[in-house]
């Protein structure tokens, strides 16, 4: 896939990400590792690239922009007019980047459009982190299909 769309510094995908999913429905044991892997990142300064979408995605999305690395938004759907004021503020600083592989005229996330941003986030990323996947999931089902060995998954630690 290619990106369609996209607001703020695109020179922030030439940087080493990692990819962060976690399926909507989350263990509350999985939760607190969630936090505190997003803290660990902050502090290491990684540059992460996530739908942040669910609720969890969403918290770290918050741990990870009270510091000052990079992060990249992929949007499951085209691109969107407004975000609030925290997203704005940080990509107009130059640290986040918003892409999306949809048209604009893609106005809703799907299960389709969902596992298809998964896909295209796992696509150009270097790292891939887990936080948990569901056993009937969008992520179980695609990590059936990766072929990288740089998985790793919060959930089994």
């Amino acid at each position: 896939m290619e990106i369609k769309g996209y607001l703020g510094d695109v020179q922030l995908l030439h940087l080493s990400k990692t990819a962060f999913l976690c399926s909507r429905e989350v263990p509350a044991s999985i939760v607190l590792k969630c936090y505190d892997w997003a803290i660990e990142q902050r502090e290491k300064r990684t540059c992460i690239i996530s739908g942040f979408h669910s609720k969890i995605e969403k918290d770290v999305l918050h741990y990870l922009l009270a510091g000052s690395q990079p992060v990249i938004m992929a949007l499951a759907r085209g691109m969107k007019d407004e975000f609030n004021p925290e997203i704005k503020e940080a990509i107009y600083s130059g640290r986040l980047l918003i892409i999306t592989p949809f048209e604009k005229d893609v106005q809703w996330v799907t299960v389709e459009t969902a596992e298809a941003r998964n896909r295209f986030m796992i696509e150009v990323a270097d790292d891939i982190v887990i936080g948990y996947a569901s056993k009937s999931g969008i992520i179980k089902k695609i990590l059936k299909d990766i072929k990288n060995n740089k998985v790793y998954c919060i959930s089994q630690s």
